[in-house]
């Protein structure tokens, strides 16, 4: 707009200032003569002006005509494009002037404007591969939805441009929550460009949440070839899958085959919890206990789980109580001091009923961390030493304020799970899920009454100092 205007100006101020030079030489009333070998000529001054306007074209043309008879040299010595430069030189520089202003335009967030200069430059220049991009880019800037995709169907025309295409309608499909759609597309954009590491990362999320975890696989070994995955997070990521896919082949029934899933899976990522406790039933149905107990251990080194306790106990459902205690050694000895392990301790006594050995296995846990499962632990405790109900119920009372402790929370969204997933249900990220406690929620209104309701944990005790104790 600025640019017009000030054109419109510049063309106003040399109109006049021609008008009054043009004033100037019919009131001079002179005359330039020209003499040259005996050759004499005489012009008024509006004759000279018209003459310097002639030279002026005759030298231009001069040029012109050398310039077209250099490229008519150079079309005969074979190169075929020389002549049609020569005439659209021009036509170019406009056109290339119309795209250098579509792409200020773009990077200074003036879609429309960038629009209408791409429109401009794609007439001049007729090279639709450079303009339809810069076109569909502004198209979208712009909110034109509609524009921007003719755009990018354009450039599927074009080899050049055909993945430029794909992953622009590839995106439009995203935004327009399509995943189906998307997901084609990204498959056909990794095959154009499979080392793209953007079209990867796109697959990978659209095929992990579409439960294709075997071409997910592809995708990520594909991923770890191009040097965009580092080792170890692959052979994570890749177990993960792998996981997963065991977990639906269980699900389908093919429980061989799930089987051998589970094992690779903790095989590439042993301190992946759902993939030993896995493993070690697939040993345990084998008759393996052997081997399902040596899996187990090694994932409780890396992090004590519940999970991974069922899993020990399933090795040997017949023992008694005791047994089972002098067994669960073989894990309880690896971190005696970890929350997880004093727990275990904590309900194998309780078990056995040696409520005194329970209350000890738990330590400061009441003081120092008293979640919902060691609250009622505690109420277990108290309801064997024969403590009065009121006592009791103070401990559940607690419990149902507390803290449940560690579970699978999304690390993206801090969505709380009940099982392991390979996608969080919530945000859709891909291995996401830890073992964590997540963040505190906001105390129910009244609950603090409860224990005032229901009775102290111990009446003129301390319930911490009781778990202490």
């Amino acid at each position: 707009m600025i640019w017009s205007l000030l054109k419109i100006l510049m063309f106003v101020v040399l109109v006049a200032v021609l008008t009054i030079a043009t004033g100037y030489l019919l009131q001079t009333g002179g005359d330039l003569r020209i003499a040259l070998q005996g050759w004499e000529v005489t012009l008024g001054p509006v004759q000279a002006l018209i003459a310097g306007v002639l030279l002026l074209a005759a030298i231009w043309l001069l040029f012109r005509l050398v310039g077209i008879l250099v490229a008519l040299v150079r079309f005969f010595n074979g190169d075929e494009t020389a002549l049609t430069r020569a005439f659209d030189r021009s036509r170019e520089r406009k056109g290339f002037e119309a795209l250098s202003e579509s792409l200020m335009a773009l990077a200074s967030g003036e879609g429309r404007v960038a629009l209408q200069r791409a429109g401009k430059a794609e007439r001049y220049l007729r090279r639709p591969h450079l303009t339809t991009l810069v076109a569909a880019q502004a198209a979208e800037m712009a909110g034109e939805t509609g524009r921007a995709t003719e755009a990018y169907k354009r450039l599927l025309s074009d080899e050049r441009t055909r993945f430029v295409g794909v992953r622009g309608i590839l995106k439009q499909k995203l935004a327009e929550g399509d995943t189906d759609t998307a997901l084609k597309l990204a498959e056909k954009a990794f095959a154009l460009k499979p080392r793209h590491e953007e079209v990867q990362d796109m697959l990978l999320k659209l095929q992990a949440g579409a439960g294709d975890w075997k071409g997910a696989r592809v995708t990520l070994a594909a991923k770890r070839q191009s040097g965009a995955l580092p080792r170890d997070v692959h052979r994570r990521r890749d177990a993960v899958l792998a996981l997963q896919e065991a977990r639906d082949l269980l699900a389908a029934g093919k429980s061989a085959e799930a089987r051998d899933a589970a094992v690779a899976a903790n095989r590439q990522s042993p301190d992946l919890v759902p993939a030993a406790a896995m493993a070690a039933r697939a040993y345990i149905a084998a008759g393996d206990g052997r081997h399902a107990a040596r899996v187990l251990r090694k994932a409780w080194e890396s992090q004590p789980h519940p999970d991974l306790a069922a899993a020990f106990a399933d090795i040997a459902p017949a023992e008694t109580p005791g047994e089972r205690i002098t067994r669960f050694r073989f894990l309880t000895d690896i971190r005696p001091a970890d929350e997880e392990t004093k727990l275990l301790i904590a309900e194998l006594n309780l078990t056995a009923q040696d409520y005194a050995a329970a209350r000890k296995a738990l330590g400061d846990l009441p003081d120092r961390h008293p979640t919902a499962r060691v609250m009622a632990i505690m109420a277990a405790i108290e309801r064997g030493e024969g403590s009065p109900d009121a006592v009791v119920r103070g401990w559940l009372a607690r419990a149902l304020t507390a803290s449940r402790g560690p579970q699978w929370v999304c690390d993206s969204c801090n969505t709380v799970h009940g099982t392991w997933a390979a996608v969080c249900d919530q945000c859709g990220s891909f291995d996401s899920l830890t073992w964590r406690e997540p963040p505190a929620p906001a105390t129910p209104p009244g609950s603090e009454m409860l224990p005032l309701i229901v009775g102290d944990p111990a009446p003129g005790r301390d319930p911490a100092q009781e778990g202490a104790n």
